[in-house]
């Protein structure tokens, strides 16, 4: 069975967040992160070379596939940050009737800037998203 390819690394999280050009894309991603380590109360980690992830969770598929990933995280995009929010949507959609101007995809909400979301609807997704994850997965 395959690995998954996006694991934990001992990469560094400051040098990489150093090394985003984009002025205000790095200061919008430290206030996200400032949210997700209050959420989890975890410190950041990589995840592979280009995500920044918080806490992990153990899954396993009927498959028999299985390991850890990240329970939420982010990622500098050229075109917006995809913040991780990996239980999905569904059971969010009060709070994303008001959070603003964004795209997703299956567990990706894409912000061009923090500005076009409402900051504090953004904190309340990510703390009810790693609420939930620790609800249902064995976390670590």
């Amino acid at each position: 069975m395959a690995e998954n390819k996006t694991r934990a690394t001992s990469a560094s999280v400051s040098a990489f967040l150093s090394g985003i050009e984009d002025r205000q894309q790095r200061s919008d991603l430290k206030k996200v992160a400032a949210m997700m380590r209050r959420a989890t109360g975890e410190r950041p980690r990589m995840w592979g070379p280009a995500i920044v992830g918080y806490g992990s969770y153990h899954y396993r598929y009927d498959s028999g596939r299985e390991g850890d990933f990240m329970i939420t995280g982010y990622a500098p995009r050229k075109q917006a940050m995809a913040i991780y929010i990996l239980p999905g949507f569904g059971r969010f959609a009060n709070l994303m009737d008001k959070l603003g101007k964004f795209k997703t995809g299956k567990s990706c909400l894409y912000v061009k800037r923090l500005a076009d979301v409402d900051e504090q609807v953004l904190e309340r997704l990510i703390r009810d998203a790693v609420k939930y994850m620790r609800e249902h997965y064995d976390t670590k």
